[in-house]
């Protein structure tokens, strides 16, 4: 049984990455054009749940260390921008890491990673609500490759209203679906 579903799970993979871009590069500003505006209830692969709960257990670990990351990120950004003399270099590297982390999130939250499994910020209702959390993620992942971009291009306003975008692309998501977890 777990062979099978593990054979289902990899083949899901597969086929969800036909018709991409043979052509693409692997940095976050080539993928930019690759993420997809359109709704889609499947956005995040594989919802399908894990075959074991150490895979689980394992995807639940990225996730909250990816987050953490990217929290890093973002306030080394607002530092910087809340200076007096922002350093572009340093905006530059924490929106990369942003936007390389953000290409990972649709396979973070795939079904039997939530609190039922163990301590957890993010709520029940990502696998309730998986369509308008699919759609919030994708905002992110917008905001998040925006904002690298609006980085590597150097002008402070584009810098600042970039970050404004990716604030609230993460404030909608975690007003709805992150719950108060202390460390």
């Amino acid at each position: 049984m777990r062979k099978s579903v593990l054979i289902a799970v990899a083949s899901f993979s597969l086929l969800a990455a036909c018709g991409q871009n043979e052509t693409q590069s692997n940095g976050p500003a080539a993928n930019q054009a690759a993420v997809s505006t359109d709704a889609q209830p499947n956005d995040l692969v594989p919802m399908a749940a894990l075959a074991t709960r150490e895979e689980s257990l394992k995807v639940m670990h990225e996730r909250h260390e990816g987050m953490e990351q990217i929290g890093k990120s973002t306030k080394t950004i607002k530092r910087a921008l809340d200076s007096s003399a922002p350093d572009v270099a340093t905006i530059q590297k924490a929106a990369t890491t942003i936007a390389d982390l953000a290409t990972k999130t649709p396979g973070w939250f795939p079904a039997g990673t939530g609190p039922e499994l163990g301590k957890t910020g993010a709520k029940p209702e990502i696998w309730q609500n998986q369509a308008d959390f699919s759609a919030k993620d994708r905002d992110f992942r917008k905001a998040a490759l925006a904002m690298n971009a609006a980085s590597a291009g150097g002008n402070l306003d584009a810098i600042k209203s970039g970050f404004a975008d990716l604030g609230k692309s993460c404030k909608a998501c975690h007003d709805k679906y992150r719950s108060d977890m202390h460390h």
